[in-house]
């Protein structure tokens, strides 16, 4: 089996768990299959740096004494803000010698001032990726994905996402088994897809400062198969309908309709996953009436099928 060396670039107000979630993923497969992954940590001298949350992180050695890495993931965090121009000009030179580059919430950015992700396929933290858009127009941004692999070239959103990215680079690696192990035992999801959104149905939008439509909010994701026409919701927030759906956009920064589908994809996918319900069930149960209506509504928005989403995501029963 070949070791893959993982070495992970540390500088001053790097985001802790930027390093220390995928960091966890990639040990416990060296840890559940010893030879796999070789880990190294490095800064620009090779002096601890003080992360963002004010902890301080001890490199294993200075980035130039590192060795040429099979996955260089460089992670995000204020002190991508304002890097220090031989960091910049380090990952210019030595990206291109590892055979995958990993980013993770805005070490996209630290990336795309090196010219590395010019002509890729990205994505970075929300807040961010307007930014990285402008001020680096060679790079094609999209704002919504946890996640996206674009051939040598792998970027997360915030946070926890890299941790999605490090287990979908595992199963990679190794396989599927390895991957939901190592999930398991971090308690996380192994399933989360790249091209599911940074956001789930609720937290994509605001919450309505009224009650009445605070409560439709919570009524259209407790019910997703339930008649959740725009006359139905604004019957039971007691408006007019063209009243009701002027007011739900205003105050939630989307239209009925485009939330009503968020939740009823969200639900679908989440049946999908975790149980063993036949299609046509879950259709009917997320409100799409029909198995079409609901394929249609996958390819559009996943780029799968549901039978294909369920084969890549729904979790393997352990033996």
């Amino acid at each position: 089996m070949t070791q893959r060396t993982v070495l992970v670039v540390l500088f001053d107000e790097v985001q802790s768990l930027d390093v220390t979630g995928p960091l966890e993923v990639f040990a416990g497969a060296e840890h559940h299959t010893p030879g796999t992954y070789r880990i190294r940590t490095a800064s620009l001298d090779g002096a601890p740096v003080r992360t963002s949350s004010g902890l301080t992180l001890v490199p294993d050695l200075a980035l130039s004494d590192a060795p040429v890495p099979h996955t260089l993931l460089v992670p995000g965090g204020q002190g991508t803000r304002r890097p220090d121009p031989r960091l910049t000009e380090w990952l210019r030179v030595n990206g291109p010698r590892a055979e995958r580059l990993v980013s993770v919430c805005t070490g996209a950015i630290l990336l795309a001032e090196a010219g590395l992700l010019d002509g890729h396929r990205v994505t970075t933290h929300w807040a961010y990726s307007d930014t990285l858009a402008r001020d680096h127009p060679a790079v094609d941004v999209e704002p919504d994905p946890i996640y996206i692999r674009d051939g040598s070239v792998a970027t997360s959103a915030g946070v926890t996402s890299g941790i999605d990215l490090a287990l979908a680079l595992v199963e990679e690696d190794l396989d599927r088994d390895v991957a939901l192990t190592i999930a398991r035992y971090l308690v996380v999801f192994l399933r989360r897809p790249g091209n599911q959104a940074q956001f789930s149905a609720q937290l994509a939008v605001q919450t309505a400062r009224r009650e009445p439509l605070r409560e439709v909010q919570r009524w259209i994701s407790e019910h997703p198969g339930a008649d959740l026409s725009v006359e139905s919701l604004a019957a039971r927030a007691r408006l007019s309908p063209r009243h009701f759906a002027r007011a739900f956009q205003a105050e939630t920064g989307t239209t009925p309709g485009r939330y009503v589908d968020r939740v009823r994809l969200e639900h679908a996918r989440r049946l999908l996953e975790d149980t063993t319900d036949g299609v046509e069930e879950i259709s009917r149960a997320s409100g799409y009436g029909t198995p079409e209506a609901m394929r249609r509504a996958f390819v559009r928005t996943l780029g799968a099928s549901p039978a294909e989403y369920r084969r890549r995501f729904h979790p393997v029963p352990a033996h």
